[in-house]
């Protein structure tokens, strides 16, 4: 985890290249570790929220990063009051 935030039960992980298969089609799927990563905090009640580095590097400034993370936020908002329901 790269960050966390323990009241909110949210965790942030930040998606490298070492987060991805190898694949010749140039996909991101997720390796076996990382995928049991997010499967045991989601089992421990956790949100977590996946940035893949693509889309990061992708973001050329301060706000731009800031409405992306913003949008990120909001997503597993939504899943976490659905889920609760």
């Amino acid at each position: 985890i790269d960050m966390a935030q323990p009241k909110t039960m949210t965790a942030i992980e930040v998606d490298g290249p070492s987060h991805y298969l190898n694949s010749k089609d140039k996909l991101r799927i997720e390796n076996g570790r990382t995928k049991f990563k997010s499967r045991l905090l989601r089992q421990l009640s956790w949100s977590v929220i996946h940035i893949p580095y693509s889309e990061w590097d992708g973001l050329t400034d301060a706000a731009t990063q800031d409405a992306y993370l913003q949008s990120t936020k909001t997503i597993v908002n939504r899943r976490s009051s659905i889920e609760s329901a």
